[in-house]
């Protein structure tokens, strides 16, 4: 039983090192872009990427140093008092899942919006900058999200038929 829940917010805290990962590169690339390239596209770039990468660092470092303290709490309901898994942990994961939805939403919607900006904007140099950034940093975000929510429903179904 214990395995599943080690399982999981192991998986968690791996995807939040890719997480921290993405945000760092696109950290750098957006300063690298601001600094080195000073191109108006590339400029454009880096706004989205630089955004959104302070998301992905934030989110990914609390995820994971989140992690081993989730397990263990977990792990000693199991063991301790199963009733708080119906009580707590059920409820935080379907708040997780359904956060999941809303941000797939934000993620389709700025994906979008980023390409409406490439497309229609394309005589704007630093404007089609800022869509490509935004396609590129959202579509990312939307993958990262994607197996994070599959892994949340697996788990989430564990913990289900446990109680």
């Amino acid at each position: 039983m214990i395995q599943e829940v080690r399982s999981y917010f192991d998986a968690e805290k791996f995807e939040s090192t890719i997480f921290i990962t993405a945000g760092i590169i696109a950290f750098i690339t957006a300063f690298w872009f601001w600094f080195k390239v000073k191109d108006s596209l590339y400029t454009g770039i880096a706004f989205p990427l630089l955004i959104i990468a302070l998301i992905q660092l934030v989110v990914g470092s609390s995820i994971y140093f989140r992690s081993p303290n989730d397990t263990t709490r977990v792990e000693n309901y199991i063991t301790n008092d199963k009733t708080k898994i119906n009580e707590v942990e059920i409820p935080r994961m379907n708040t997780v899942m359904k956060n999941f939805v809303l941000y797939r939403y934000v993620e389709i919607i700025l994906i979008l919006a980023g390409l409406f900006l490439i497309f229609f904007f394309s005589g704007n140099e630093f404007v089609k900058g800022i869509g490509i950034g935004l396609t590129i940093q959202s579509a990312l975000m939307l993958i990262f999200d994607f197996f994070a929510e599959k892994r949340g429903a697996e788990y989430l179904t564990y913990l289900n038929n446990l109680v």
